[in-house]
């Protein structure tokens, strides 16, 4: 009996839950402002696609 969980299955779940949420934890530390460094290029695809916009709706 382990923290007075008398049955194998129920702790290993519960113990399971609290793997995945540290494991949550460890995924979002590692990957926060990821893809901050390409934030200049995308601005700048940005920039381009609203011209191409502009000048279709120019055309119609």
């Amino acid at each position: 009996m382990v923290l007075g969980i008398p049955d194998f299955w129920i702790w290993s779940v519960f113990l399971l839950c609290i793997a995945s949420a540290a494991l949550c934890v460890v995924y979002g530390v590692t990957h926060w402002n990821r893809g901050a460094n390409d934030e200049g290029e995308q601005l700048r695809e940005e920039a381009e696609w609203l011209e191409k916009e502009a000048e279709i709706e120019e055309k119609l």
